[in-house]
């Protein structure tokens, strides 16, 4: 059997890349969603190579002798099937998509961006905001657009040391792998009830003014919340970056 170890685990890394992409949404955890049709061919093509190993492994085949007289067949040894244990690992069980550990180590690194002025926001209240469109217009944007407006927010929690909580989003340009972070402190009465780190959250509120354009100070924005709604995870956790 240890012929078709290459076999089986070529086969269960391939099934674990479809059962993601081709038969549900998972991918969305890890990557951006133009690039699904790569992840589905990329899982037909390993389990089609599964299948030639497979057929090539049948030939008869002498196993071969190590210096000690010790014989490990034209697969090596037998250890070699716990190679097999990550790839049934990721059928099984995949990874969860990115939450607040990633944002904490993350926090600190945000894209340099010069003061100046944003296009218009859409009319009427609450406006619907990403957490990235959110932090650029509060940190960066010299005409204050975001003053009187009643905005909405969706994200998961994150708590400071000192208290304080926030409503996260990370942000990916290609995959989880580059992922960065947008983030808005809560304030104001309707945040008094912190909910536990990682639940996602949608919040409306009103924008709190803090710090000098384009200063540290300025981070993260503060939003003075007027509800806050505990919510599912959307099926894309990520924000296009």
């Amino acid at each position: 059997m240890r012929r078709y170890g290459p076999a089986v685990l070529l086969a269960l890394t391939g099934a674990a890349v479809l059962r993601i992409s081709l038969f549900g949404e998972l991918y969305l955890r890890y990557v951006q969603p133009g690039l699904r049709p790569y992840l589905i061919v990329s899982g037909a093509v390993l389990v089609l190579l599964a299948v030639a190993t497979a057929l090539t492994a049948r030939r008869p085949a002498t196993d071969a002798q190590d210096a000690h007289g010790h014989g490990h067949g034209p697969a090596g040894p037998r250890v070699a099937w716990l190679l097999t244990l990550p790839a049934l690992a990721l059928l099984l069980f995949p990874p969860p998509a990115l939450g607040s550990y990633s944002a904490e180590r993350e926090a600190a690194r945000r894209a340099a961006q010069g003061v100046g002025t944003f296009p218009a926001l859409p009319s009427g209240d609450p406006v619907e905001l990403t957490l990235a469109e959110f932090g650029s217009r509060a940190i960066y944007d010299s005409a204050r657009s975001l003053t009187g407006r009643t905005v909405r927010l969706t994200g998961f929690v994150t708590h400071g040391d000192d208290g304080t909580w926030y409503v996260t989003r990370l942000q990916v340009s290609c995959c989880a792998a580059d992922a960065t972070t947008g983030k808005a402190e809560i304030r104001g009465r309707a945040a008094a009830d912190a909910p536990p780190t990682d639940t996602w959250v949608t919040v409306t509120g009103t924008w709190h003014p803090e710090g000098g354009l384009g200063t540290d100070a300025a981070w993260p924005p503060v939003l003075d919340a007027t509800d806050v709604r505990r919510v599912a995870q959307p099926a894309n956790p990520y924000e296009k970056r």
